[in-house]
């Protein structure tokens, strides 16, 4: 399996978020919400190099947004997942599925 075929646990979380978040996906609410929902500490440091991995993947493109005067002029970079980005985020998902089935108890979920 190349790297381009596997997701880790992070990578996972940050196409969920991106997901989730929609138009609104940039860095800092991209952070904000694996914080939130996954109870996850994320520096930012850390984040920005996931999403130039999965950018390098090809399974999430970005754009610049207009520069605004709260960001001292700066523009925010959103980001999508792509056709691929979703594939793979599915078939890893699925993974994690089957290994956890029959792990459980009856009626205990993940």
């Amino acid at each position: 399996m190349t790297q381009r075929e596997h997701l880790g646990e992070f990578e996972q979380l940050v196409l969920l978020a991106i997901l989730r978040l929609g138009t609104d996906a940039y860095g800092m609410t991209i952070r904000r919400e694996i914080e939130e929902r996954a109870d996850r500490p994320t520096s930012i440091g850390a984040l920005y190099l996931t999403l130039e991995r999965l950018e390098e993947k090809k399974f999430i493109r970005s754009e610049l947004g207009d520069a605004t005067p709260e960001r001292g002029g700066r523009a925010k970079r959103f980001f999508t997942v792509n056709a691929s980005g979703k594939a793979m985020l599915r078939k890893s998902l699925q993974a994690v599925r089957k290994m956890a089935t029959g792990y459980f108890p009856i009626g205990e979920t993940l």
